[in-house]
């Protein structure tokens, strides 16, 4: 099955020369989904809740503030890992609005700048929210291709000095990536309409790989008209349509997000066998031929080759194509995963375990990383034997 393109949490979209375009009215269907299981809404995602006020006015939080300064006394209090604080985890399975973040003690990079932020806010400081440009990282899940970006956030911040430019000792950086590309940082501010839409953004992709197509809808509608000029909400809106088989919708969704952004090559490559379907033969060939001079090896390939051949039982060649894009993506745990399971085959045990050692590593679900751990810890049981 041909998987689709979804956007996952934070990927620019697109640049300041963006035309900014209002939402088209001709790209909603409202009538062919079902009402949303739940609210669509962002009106409580940095409310603060009860349990979160309480921790606020606690001795222990004011202890933190009177000691290292409202900014770092606010990260000692919600992430130093002592018995005071609040020991939160890094966790993807989805994104949580503020007083989900704190009442689970997890959250992605969104959920937790967003719960930061919250506590931020009613503690009177400035708030600045950044994008930031990393190499590309996709995952995947529900059929989906997922490319995820990344948020942090600044405390303190003071707006640039027109001639020098900002001064990074007038901020300070709040990141929660849990990998070393943290300290590559190139940014691109962002205002919270866009920290809006990237959120509804996210919500719209998680509800599609759970199956829930009529909820993506509703999110991704929101996150188009939250921030219209931007292309990312429309290549989710139409991914949606796709996957409820309307695709001369899905064709006016990944087209309003060309318009958007023109060399967007997930667009292109999402709408290029929906034009092929629809009978536009000769504009699909010509999509698909400038996505393989703009991207000649598409994401996940050598993976997809990987698990055909190791489904062949041709272990050393599986494990080879694994071994390419594990090069390509150290920092996805899928790709260590199936090469630790090739390498198993083979009887490369001692390799495996670093495999499988990194896959626990890298992995931003904790659910997965317990699975890791334990088929981790019984590789190391056959090793003592």
């Amino acid at each position: 099955m041909r998987h689709l393109v979804a956007i996952l949490l934070v990927l620019l979209a697109g640049c300041a020369s963006t035309p900014k375009l209002p939402p088209t009215p001709d790209l909603y269907s409202d009538a062919s989904f079902k009402p949303p299981s739940a609210p669509v809404s962002t009106a409580e995602l940095f409310t603060l809740s009860p349990e979160m006020r309480d921790y606020l006015h606690s001795a222990a939080f004011q202890s933190y503030l009177r000691n290292r300064g409202k900014e770092y006394g606010l990260l000692e209090a919600l992430y130093n890992g002592s018995k005071s604080g609040l020991k939160l985890d890094y966790d993807a399975t989805y994104t949580r609005n503020a007083a989900e973040t704190y009442r689970d003690r997890a959250g992605n990079c969104m959920s937790l700048v967003i719960m930061t932020a919250a506590f931020a806010k009613e503690l009177g400081m400035t708030v600045r929210y950044q994008s930031v440009l990393l190499d590309e990282s996709w995952s995947r899940g529900g059929g989906l291709y997922l490319l995820s970006g990344h948020v942090n956030l600044l405390l303190g911040y003071r707006a640039p000095d027109q001639l020098y430019g900002s001064d990074p000792e007038r901020a300070l950086v709040v990141d929660f990536l849990p990998d070393p590309r943290a300290d590559k940082r190139y940014t691109q501010q962002l205002e919270e309409d866009e920290i809006l839409m990237m959120y509804q953004n996210n919500r719209a992709a998680e509800a599609l790989v759970e199956g829930k197509v009529d909820d993506a809808y509703w999110w991704a509608r929101a996150a188009t008209a939250s921030n219209p000029r931007t292309a990312l909400a429309y290549n989710t809106l139409g991914v949606v349509y796709e996957r409820h088989g309307d695709l001369t919708m899905a064709e006016r969704a990944y087209r309003a997000a060309l318009m958007r952004e023109p060399q967007s090559v997930i667009a292109l490559r999402n709408i290029e066998p929906v034009l092929m379907a629809l009978g536009k033969t000769e504009e699909a060939k010509t999509i698909a031929q400038r996505v393989a001079k703009i991207e000649p090896v598409a994401p996940f390939q050598y993976f997809n080759k990987g698990i055909a051949a190791y489904q062949q039982g041709e272990f050393g060649e599986a494990r080879d194509l694994f071994a390419r894009e594990v090069k390509r993506a150290p920092y996805y745990d899928e790709f260590h995963f199936w090469l630790a399971a090739s390498l198993i085959q083979l009887g490369e045990l001692k390799q495996a375990r670093e495999q499988l050692a990194l896959a626990a590593d890298t992995s931003t679900k904790k659910d997965t990383r317990n699975i890791y751990n334990a088929k981790l810890a019984h590789l190391r049981q056959l090793g003592m034997r």
